[in-house]
């Protein structure tokens, strides 16, 4: 596969993981009100559970299969999840006084993804 082959289909699955996050950050903000990030650390454990299920279903067919691999493993996975959205509102948090949330978010954020990759990978 080249090299355009392949950028198309991680632009495009990275595209559709963004609308994805975007959209679940949307709902989260109508259905819950708080200073916690509820929609970042849904997508980034969404993000988690779907790219560990791909690992483990899929783990034949990852290096056979371009699609896969570039689209859905690391164009989709990549664009929904966000490390660097998780951090600011991390920081944002800590700087507005909210110590607990903050310190809650890193906690569980990385617990959950952790424990969700950690049981279905090993």
């Amino acid at each position: 596969m080249n090299v355009l082959s392949v950028s198309l289909l991680v632009f495009l699955g990275g595209g559709f993981g963004s609308l994805s996050r975007f959209g679940v950050g949307k709902l989260s903000s109508i259905f819950f009100d708080s200073k916690f990030p509820i929609g970042t650390l849904v997508s980034n454990i969404l993000a988690s559970l779907i790219l560990g299920l791909a690992l483990v279903y899929m783990k034949d067919k990852i290096d056979s299969n371009n699609f896969i691999k570039y689209f859905i493993v690391i164009g989709f996975c990549g664009g929904f999840s966000t490390f660097s959205t998780f951090s600011v509102e991390s920081v944002n948090l800590f700087k507005d006084g909210f110590i607990l949330y903050g310190v809650l978010n890193i906690l569980v954020s990385i617990s959950l993804a952790m424990m969700i990759l950690w049981t279905l990978v090993k």
